[in-house]
C-alpha cells in the first residue's frame, strides 16, 4: 500500500472494500486449508496496538469451539519468542511493525506465519506462509484496514482444524452499510455525549474486549481524547469506581453490561450502549442496536458503529483528522528499494 487516503474516503468505500475482501480473503482460506494450513495446536496471535485488538474476537471463537488460542502483544516479550509448537501469525497491516517482524524473525521458519495488508513487506518476506488483505487503501487512522483485519483473522479462526468459513461473512458488508447509515443519522447526538468530556472509558466483555480497545485507541489518534479500553470483568473489579459525570462510558456487550450501564446511569454518568440484543429503553443511556452476527463480525460492526462517532466528535472539537501530533521512526522497518 503506498501512501494513505483519508478517513472519510476509508469510511465511504469501506463496505465496498470489504465486499471485495471477503470473497479474496475465503478464497486464499479455502485454498491454503486444502493445503494443509490452518490445523494442529492452536495459533498464537501476535501484534501491538490496533492489531493486537484484532485478534481478541477471532481468539474468542476459536476458544469457543474448544481450540487453544492466544493473542499477545509482540512488544512486551523478549526475544527470541520462546520455543512452542503453536504456529505463530504476526499481524500487521504494514508488514512492517518492528517489534512483531522481531519476534516473527526468533521463531523457527516452520512456526512463522502472517496476516498482512502491504504485499509485498518485510513481513511477507520473513513468514513461510501468509494470508494477504490485498493492499486496500486505508486512512492513516486505520478505518477499513482494521475491519479487514479482523475478517480475515476471523476466517481463520473458523477454519481452523477443518472448521468451515460462516457463510455469514457473505452478507458483512450489507451489514456495515447498515449500521454506518444508522449510525450516521445520529452522529451529532452520539458526538453530544462526549462534549467537553475529558476522558472515556469504552468497555466489552469477551469478544468486545477488542473492539472496547481498538474504539479506544481510534478517538486517541482522531479526536485527541484520552481513552481506556478495557474488559468488563477489569472494570467491575475496581476500574468502575473512578466512574464521573464528567467523562463518558460506551458499553459493548449483553445482560452484564445493561446492568452496568443502568448502574451507570443511576448515577448521573454519560453512557452509551453497543449492542447486538434485544433491550428496552433505559433512561439515561443512549442505545445502538447492532444486527445479531457471529462475534468476530459483530466487532467488525462495533468499530463501524464507533468510527463515524469519533468523526464527528473531532469535528465538533476542531481537531484535524489527518493530523498527528507526533511521528516516531523506530516503530516500522523500512522497506527494501530494488
Amino acid at each position: 500500500m503506498h501512501g494513505y487516503i483519508s478517513y472519510l474516503e476509508a469510511r465511504a468505500s469501506q463496505a465496498e472494500a470489504l465486499a471485495s475482501a471477503v470473497d479474496r480473503l475465503g478464497d486464499a482460506v479455502r485454498r491454503q486449508q486444502a493445503d494443509g494450513a490452518f490445523r494442529g495446536p492452536g495459533p498464537i496471535f501476535l501484534g501491538i496496538g490496533a492489531s493486537l485488538a484484532a485478534a481478541c474476537a477471532p481468539v474468542w471463537s476459536l476458544r469457543k469451539r474448544g481450540i487453544h488460542s492466544w493473542r499477545l502483544s509482540s512488544g512486551d516479550y523478549p526475544l527470541p519468542f520462546p520455543a512452542s509448537v503453536h504456529p505463530v501469525f504476526a499481524i500487521s497491516q504494514s508488514g512492517r511493525s518492528t517489534e512483531t517482524l522481531a519476534a516473527l524473525d526468533s521463531l523457527e521458519p516452520e512456526l512463522r506465519y502472517a496476516v498482512i495488508n502491504t504485499d509485498p513487506s518485510p513481513m511477507a518476506d520473513a513468514a513461510g506462509s501468509y494470508l494477504a488483505l490485498g493492499n486496500i487503501p486505508d486512512s492513516y487512522a486505520s478505518t477499513v484496514g482494521f475491519t479487514a483485519t479482523v475478517t480475515a483473522l476471523g476466517m481463520i479462526a473458523d477454519a481452523w482444524d477443518g472448521g468451515q468459513i460462516d457463510p455469514g461473512w457473505a452478507e458483512l458488508p450489507d451489514a456495515v452499510r447498515r449500521v454506518d447509515a444508522q449510525v450516521a443519522a445520529r452522529a451529532e447526538e452520539l458526538a453530544d455525549a462526549f462534549g467537553g468530556a475529558p476522558w472515556a472509558d469504552f468497555v466489552g466483555s469477551g469478544p468486545s474486549v477488542g473492539s472496547a480497545e481498538a474504539i479506544a485507541l481510534l478517538f486517541r489518534e482522531v479526536a485527541r481524547v484520552p481513552s481506556s479500553g478495557m474488559s468488563t470483568r477489569s472494570y467491575l473489579h475496581g476500574s468502575m469506581e473512578a466512574a464521573s459525570p464528567v467523562g463518558i462510558h460506551v458499553l459493548f456487550g449483553s445482560e452484564r453490561e445493561f446492568e452496568v450501564a443502568r448502574m451507570l446511569a443511576a448515577a448521573g454518568n454519560r453512557v452509551i450502549l453497543v449492542t447486538g440484543d434485544p433491550v428496552d429503553e433505559v433512561p439515561g443511556v443512549q442505545l445502538v442496536t447492532l444486527p445479531r452476527v457471529a462475534p468476530a463480525q459483530r466487532a467488525v460492526l462495533e468499530v463501524v458503529a464507533m468510527q463515524g462517532v469519533v468523526q464527528a466528535v473531532a469535528h465538533a472539537r476542531g481537531v484535524d483528522i489527518e493530523e498527528f501530533v507526533f511521528s516516531h521512526d523506530d516503530t516500522k522497518v523500512a522497506m527494501d528499494t530494488p
